[in-house]
């Protein structure tokens, strides 16, 4: 049984494009009441205010967290500020939503975990691919054993270059901005959602002739091991911004001791020509002069598509599904912090094998994968 709509207020920090979608969706869930917005951009904040009449806003994020109307919290800023509003979230108590990753930092992440598990904590993590149908089905036929013992995994992403141009534009510490910790995280998650067991561990490689001016690599691809049975995973998001496809093109496959699941994720089933560049509706303000896209794979921009002004896909689904987790305590495939934790850890571990050259065991200490890779070679 399912206890009764409870309704909630709700904080959002950054009203960016992610903030603004998931706060679309808030205003339109009945058990959220209340609605309070930070950004330190006022400008934005305040035309987010206006358009899903929120409640508040202000650009003091721990302001807005604090204040009495706030149940919950959704962490939408940018990728390398989520400790601190995360931190301040779980020691008052409230309920977490936070984009991936939980910080860019392994230290800091463990330290969030910490204090999750301090104050029992339910916190969930921005992998909105869990929302999808072929996933879900995908799910439910491993674990039932219909393909019988997994024997070995492939897992291979491409993206083209908007992706981690939109990241590097917006700071200057790069070190840790590379494809798998920002964005391969994703199809990590998947696969070992999918998998549902522990590899020992990962030998990797990278190469960066293409963004290595701009301080991050082009591709990485890694072997993982487990005790029986292997996974090949790799994603580049170097290329050209006129690839067709708005983010991911994944492929996936699942070889069992009964049988196989080959996944076809590449969107290339719905393919629009035309004389209209279709790539402006990915670019945010400021990103308007951008190389003109007149081919696109439909259904690859990873939040959903739009139609009648409203946002229709996995984001919509994971958003509504977390809004049911807290108003209703209905139980969701929301990644939860730790797996969020042994995702970045994992990242930053082929990113250390490829600078070391070498086979990483996965049983080591984040100060030790911190310190290794902000060592000069």
């Amino acid at each position: 049984m399912y206890k009764k709509m409870s309704e909630l207020g709700i904080a959002i920090i950054g009203c960016g494009r992610v903030g603004r979608m998931r706060g679309k969706i808030a205003s339109e869930f009945p058990g959220i009441s209340w609605i309070g917005l930070c950004d330190s951009n006022e400008d934005i904040g305040k035309q987010l205010q206006q358009d899903i009449n929120a409640d508040y806003f202000t650009t003091d994020y721990a302001e807005l967290i604090q204040r009495n109307e706030v149940d919950a919290v959704i962490v939408a800023t940018s990728t390398w500020s989520h400790f601190e509003p995360a931190l301040l979230t779980i020691e008052n108590k409230k309920k977490l939503f936070i984009e991936k990753p939980l910080t860019l930092d392994a230290t800091q992440s463990k330290f969030l975990i910490s204090k999750i598990d301090q104050y029992d904590s339910d916190v969930c993590v921005g992998y909105t691919q869990r929302f999808r149908r072929k996933f879900i089905s995908v799910k439910e036929k491993i674990q039932n054993f219909q393909i019988g013992d997994l024997s070995c995994a492939v897992t291979r992403t491409f993206m083209n270059k908007m992706g981690p141009m939109n990241e590097l534009r917006l700071t200057q510490d790069r070190r840790f901005l590379t494809p798998m910790v920002i964005s391969g995280t994703h199809s990590l998650d998947m696969s070992l959602w999918l998998i549902n067991d522990t590899p020992k561990s990962v030998y990797a490689k990278s190469s960066d002739k293409i963004l290595g001016e701009l301080g991050t690599k082009d591709a990485t691809f890694g072997i993982f091991t487990f005790d029986d049975k292997i996974w090949s995973m790799n994603i580049s998001w170097a290329l050209p911004k006129k690839w067709p496809g708005a983010s991911y093109g994944l492929q996936m496959g699942f070889v069992g001791t009964k049988g196989v699941i080959d996944i076809e994720d590449t969107h290339r089933d719905i393919i629009i020509v035309s004389d209209y560049d279709q790539g402006k509706i990915y670019r945010p303000k400021g990103r308007e002069v951008e190389d003109e896209r007149f081919v696109d794979f439909l259904t690859s921009y990873p939040p959903g598509d739009i139609y009648a002004n409203d946002l229709w896909g996995p984001m919509k689904d994971e958003t509504f599904s977390w809004f049911q987790r807290i108003c209703m305590g209905i139980n969701t495939p929301h990644t939860n912090a730790h797996e969020a934790h042994r995702n970045l850890m994992y990242t930053l571990a082929m990113d250390l094998s490829a600078k070391l050259n070498k086979e990483i065991d996965l049983d080591i200490s984040e100060d030790y994968i911190m310190d290794r890779l902000t060592l000069e070679l």
